[in-house]
């Protein structure tokens, strides 16, 4: 069975200020995510226990927790890396070229990703979409609800409210516009890549 684990954030906690808090980096590195991890782990050590002792009482309630806390966990790994201090810039190379395709431009991407952060209760993602071979931004409820099938994330924004109440009050918006001055392309870059080499 994995043993997963939580990695050390890619920079200092007050790295992002003032746009994140060394506040809520803590909070949301140290406890929020550190709480999915343990979570899948547990819910994988009970499918284990279960699958030996033949008693599948509560697996069903297991494998949930493993889509709700795996996810997290993913995204939580992903959001950290697609900000730096040095951030705040919009693509380039290829990954520009395909939201371009893809969009029509750069600014009606954003416009629309921006909606999606002000309507998930979650996640804005711009995935890959390996069945029609092409980016999208979707929203995603919770870590798991509105995912579509066959797609991997590229750029993760976690609006849970955890993510900005502490610096941002109800001003989700004034969270998203602080995401954008130190988002950093070069893991999405790195991860839409992949995806184009595996699927295109």
């Amino acid at each position: 069975m994995t043993d997963y684990t939580l990695d050390e954030l890619p920079y200092d906690y007050d790295a992002l200020e003032p746009h994140i808090s060394e506040q809520v980096l803590k909070w949301h590195h140290d406890r929020h995510h550190q709480g999915y991890v343990d979570g899948w782990n547990s819910a994988e050590e009970t499918l284990e226990e279960n699958r030996e002792s033949g008693d599948f009482s509560s697996s069903g309630s297991a494998l949930r927790n493993v889509t709700h806390n795996g996810c997290g966990h993913i995204l939580h790994a992903l959001f950290w890396h697609n900000m730096s201090p040095t951030g705040g810039d919009e693509p380039t190379g290829a990954i520009a070229d395909r939201i371009e395709a893809d969009f029509g431009s750069y600014e009606a991407w954003e416009g629309e990703f921006r909606a999606a952060a002000s309507e998930a209760s979650g996640w804005a993602l711009l995935v890959y979409d390996s069945f029609s071979n092409q980016l999208r931004n979707v929203v995603v409820d919770k870590h798991d609800q509105g995912a579509l099938w066959g797609s991997h994330p590229i750029l993760a924004l976690d609006v849970w409210e955890h993510s900005y109440y502490h610096d941002y009050g109800p001003d989700r918006g004034d969270f998203v516009d602080a995401f954008f001055n130190v988002v950093d392309w070069e893991e999405p870059r790195s991860r839409y890549k992949q995806a184009v080499s595996l699927f295109e």
